[in-house]
């Protein structure tokens, strides 16, 4: 048990963060957050300093998950709500924890394996991954340079690249499924691109063992080394989800179709190869290290 720690989350409001927070209060954890709300002696706003500072001193771990939804149109004002509310916030956190009397000792920032490029040649690990280029790789790159920037000598900090996330009410697999339901569930473009992923209680479990690991520096990929192509993971959700067939979608319809339902077709077109490899050389042990399983466990529930 861990009775003894205490843990402060920020951005736990969101699909992530919820599961986070019930997970480390069922392995004892004392849970704090950090958000858009915040009122009494375990919650701070993002805009209070002196509350941030409060409910970050003394705690032994900070989770920050804040940032909004990109499933948008990257117009010029969602471009600079998704960059603000990464940055900003991350900052935030750096001058609260420059501020505590007893500072965490580690600081686990979200940041996303999207910041590599479209790999379709050869896995990207945090040592010989290629930085991409455009919008959400910019994003990311500022995102981890406001966490290096931070003045929090006294405590680690790491960029956590996190893959996809799937889970049990919730996640990105939603979508997937609800196409898959609907006779859609074919492959997306030419299907080729891989597909990174990591279940949700592995993201948990994997934020414990970096907390355990004060050797671990630097950017970590949190990402399961089972990684498919998009074709092969629609198969795999048409077998979870019990569709017979399903009509793959050409890219040209996806583009069309992403402005009707006001998103971007980078997060299904874009080919993502993310070796998490210091998890790996860790000894780090997967849960769900299988996609097909794992879906499986998902849409009957118990995962």
């Amino acid at each position: 048990m861990n009775s003894a720690k205490t843990v402060v989350v920020a951005g736990a409001s969101g699909f992530i963060g919820t599961y986070l927070c019930r997970r480390f209060r069922e392995d004892g954890w004392t849970v704090r957050t950090i958000g858009r709300d915040g009122a009494g002696g375990s919650t701070a706003a993002w805009d209070d300093d002196a509350g941030m500072a409060r409910v970050l001193n003394g705690a032994d771990l900070v989770v920050n998950l804040a940032g909004r939804s990109v499933s948008c149109r990257y117009n010029q004002r969602n471009k600079k709500i998704i960059l603000d509310s990464r940055v900003a916030t991350t900052r935030a956190l750096g001058r609260a924890i420059s501020q505590c009397q007893v500072p965490p000792p580690t600081w686990l920032n979200a940041s996303t394996g999207t910041i590599y490029r479209d790999a379709r040649d050869r896995p990207q690990s945090e040592a010989d991954g290629d930085l991409g280029s455009g919008f959400s790789v910019d994003v990311a790159r500022a995102w981890e340079a406001a966490l290096t920037a931070a003045d929090t000598p006294k405590t680690r900090k790491i960029p956590l690249r996190i893959a996809i996330v799937l889970g049990r009410g919730g996640g990105a697999l939603r979508p997937f499924a609800t196409l898959a339901r609907l006779g859609l569930g074919g492959h997306m473009g030419d299907g080729r691109q891989k597909f990174s992923w990591v279940h949700v209680e592995d993201l948990y479990r994997s934020i414990l063992f970096l907390h355990a690991r004060t050797d671990i520096t630097g950017p970590v990929n949190v990402a399961s080394p089972d990684v498919v192509t998009n074709q092969e993971m629609m198969r795999l959700v048409r077998r979870a989800y019990g569709a017979r067939f399903g009509l793959p979608t050409p890219a040209w319809l996806l583009r069309a179709g992403a402005v009707l339902i006001y998103t971007e077709t980078e997060l299904v077109l874009k080919s993502r190869w993310v070796q998490p490899q210091k998890l790996l050389d860790a000894g780090f042990a997967y849960s769900q290290p299988e996609l097909g399983r794992a879906l499986l466990q998902i849409a009957k529930g118990t995962a």
